[in-house]
């Protein structure tokens, strides 16, 4: 990372923070590659709290000039109008993905607000915070499209769909992963946003064992598809997706939606609609949702993919 890039950077913060979101926001997304030797690097506004991710090692100088230029950010006006007074740097490329507390009192839990809806982040702690922000399209589309569905929520993680989907008047919404541990933050989530939890199901499950679980609670009106690209041991996008697709016909509903998701930049959004065609030809394809403007991409398909297909079609 140059002094140039550096200062690139700088800038971007300093814009950024001198108008700061009101909820949660990614302010700089290098994995983009829209800016030259900033392509491992992410910054997220938490609302108080910046949480700068690193993924790529950093020389040792590179890393020591990081570090004084988040200081100094620290010290700038916009920083303190922001009303920003925590900042962290997460090193993502490590085991457990390490983070260091540069500025403020560290807390393991932090409530953000993103669409009026509230969720809990873990901070410190573990990989991921809780709350793939490039997502946030996605959510508000489930949320508009909610009413009176019954909803399926496949790799539910933190529930952050099902929050959504309640939100927007979901009968019922079923979340099945096989972290419990992320299911139990989704109840947390629930419960932050007052929602009645008898509406909602957690299945911490494999799916693949589990899909006479799954179907009890159906036919679904709705259902989301939203994998890891890879979990060892338990999925693997290129080999699992279509095993899930094929699925669909006897969950959905007769005029049933799905959003089928990937982020995995080496598949593009034609795997999604190919295996679609293959694997649950009843299901065609609506449209690909946009990505929200902060997570700029110099190539398109590489970035997040969020798919819906539709039964009545």
């Amino acid at each position: 990372m140059t002094p140039a890039a550096l200062a690139t950077l700088h800038q971007h913060l300093v814009a950024a923070l001198s108008t700061p979101p009101q909820e949660t926001r990614r302010l700089f997304h290098g994995r983009g590659r829209c800016w030259p030797e900033l392509e491992q690097i992410t910054v997220d506004w938490l609302q108080g709290i910046l949480l700068v991710a690193l993924f790529k090692p950093l020389s040792e100088s590179a890393l020591i000039a990081l570090h004084e230029m988040l200081m100094d950010l620290s010290h700038t006006p916009a920083w303190q109008q922001s009303g920003a007074h925590s900042l962290l740097l997460q090193q993502r490329y490590l085991t457990d993905s390490p983070t260091q507390w540069l500025l403020g009192e560290p807390v393991e839990h932090w409530d953000i607000c993103e669409h009026g809806l509230h969720y809990r982040l873990d901070l410190g702690r573990k990989q991921n915070t809780g709350l793939f922000l490039d997502m946030r399209y996605g959510r508000q589309w489930v949320q508009a499209q909610a009413k009176g569905k019954r909803v399926l929520n496949l790799f539910a993680y933190t529930c952050g769909f099902s929050v959504a989907a309640l939100a927007g008047g979901a009968l019922q919404v079923v979340n099945l992963d096989m972290a419990r541990a992320a299911l139990s933050r989704g109840r947390d989530n629930h419960r932050l946003n007052q929602h009645d939890l008898s509406q909602v199901v957690f299945l911490g499950h494999d799916l693949f064992k589990s899909w006479g679980k799954v179907a009890k609670y159906g036919p679904y009106d709705l259902i989301i598809i939203d994998p890891p690209s890879f979990q060892r041991g338990s999925f693997v996008l290129s080999k699992d997706y279509p095993k899930v697709l094929r699925r669909l016909p006897e969950l959905l509903s007769a005029e049933g939606v799905v959003l089928a998701c990937s982020n995995e930049p080496e598949i593009g959004p034609d795997y999604l609609t190919q295996a679609m065609a293959s694997e649950a030809p009843s299901l065609g394809f609506i449209e690909r949702l946009e990505n929200p403007p902060e997570f700029p991409d110099s190539q398109p398909d590489s970035a997040l993919k969020a798919l819906v297909f539709s039964n009545a079609v």
